[in-house]
């Protein structure tokens, strides 16, 4: 199949002007996989960067071997969210994983939960927007349930609740795994919480590029962002089987944290999400990071006091545990007394896969 080189998907904007999403394709030579260009609103070009990676997470192929380019000529508004999925279905158009019928396309909808394929939208209100626009070559596709009265409309409509309604498909949300694990965010006392780390996975049938190409971590910085990949990829070495089975999400309850300590929960969360551990009564929450996950290797962090104390204040009942076992013998003995007496159990490990 020829791909195109360049898509086009409109939308109606908030104030009543009508959009134009362009995708163009083009082989990555090493740059980013998807790249968003609105000068005047980097923010909102970050924000379609983003959404347009978390929704791809639901398709079963993956390549990273072109680059996709996205651009809007006109600026919406900072609360506009109905030309989410006109970027999301241009990207997929020019990538091939979409080939609407002849025309024109015109849609509206957004999502708050991408990474599972869900749309979500107001389709009556997006119809009466686009009608004057719309002619018996268009095609429309909205976010949402179809209306309970039809309107009249010169054009076909797609009325989406998932991604996979595309072509026809089941809900792809539900080949997502997640699984969270908790870890000590640790910042002078004021704002001292336990933070969590989310990873989601969905199965691919053919991947096409590296194993850290198929993992997206929103909202971070660029180097955290690429210490995620490289935690995950060594981690997954290390059950012999795991690499290039998968395309995942990862997200952070906190996009600001400094340290490697989150590590260990990373790790964790993804054994979990992978269906490779036993899921505790409560919360799993862990401390630890690796300068050899690839030999399934846990190492000592720093902080370990005001660490346990933050997990001895937070823990409950069902939660478990898991720190270095260099700190095993500095731990105080009333740590783990205090921890059984809240229904919470504790073990220092120095390599994952044997807990």
């Amino acid at each position: 199949m020829k791909l195109p080189v360049t898509a086009m998907c409109r939308c109606v904007l908030a104030d009543g002007r009508l959009s134009t999403i362009t995708a163009t394709r083009r082989p990555r030579a090493n740059r980013a996989d998807v790249k968003c260009e609105l000068a005047a609103a980097p923010a909102i070009a970050a924000q379609m960067q983003q959404l347009v990676r978390l929704a791809r997470h639901t398709e079963s192929r993956f390549d990273s071997r072109d680059q996709v380019v996205l651009s809007m000529d006109l600026v919406p508004a900072n609360d506009d969210r109905g030309w989410e999925l006109a970027a999301v279905l241009a990207d997929r158009v020019v990538r091939g994983q979409y080939q609407p019928p002849p025309g024109p396309l015109f849609t509206s909808g957004c999502s708050d939960a991408w990474q599972l394929g869900r749309v979500n939208g107001s389709p009556a209100a997006a119809i009466a927007a686009l009608q004057p626009h719309l002619s018996e070559a268009a095609n429309v596709i909205l976010g949402g349930p179809m209306p309970d009265r039809m309107p009249l409309v010169p054009a076909a409509c797609l009325y989406l609740s998932h991604l996979g309604g595309l072509t026809g498909h089941t809900d792809p949300g539900a080949a997502v795994s997640s699984a969270r694990a908790w870890f000590p965010l640790h910042s002078g006392g004021l704002h001292d919480t336990l933070a969590w780390v989310e990873v989601s996975v969905a199965p691919i049938e053919l991947l096409a590029g590296e194993e850290e190409d198929t993992i997206a971590v929103p909202a971070l910085a660029l180097a955290q962002q690429q210490a995620v990949r490289q935690v995950l990829a060594g981690a997954r070495h290390f059950d012999g089987r795991a690499l290039g089975r998968w395309r995942t999400v990862v997200r952070f309850s906190h996009a600001q944290f400094q340290g490697d300590s989150y590590q260990l929960a990373l790790v964790m969360a993804d054994r979990l999400a992978r269906g490779r551990e036993f899921v505790p009564r409560g919360r799993l929450i862990a401390s630890g990071c690796s300068s050899a996950w690839h030999a399934g290797r846990v190492d000592t962090v720093d902080g370990r006091e005001a660490k346990i104390q933050l997990i001895l204040k937070q823990a409950a009942a069902g939660d478990r545990v898991l720190l270095p076992s260099d700190w095993q013998e500095a731990l105080p003995a009333a740590f783990g007394v205090a921890l059984l007496a809240s229904g919470a159990t504790v073990a220092c490990i120095d390599r994952i896969g044997v807990i």
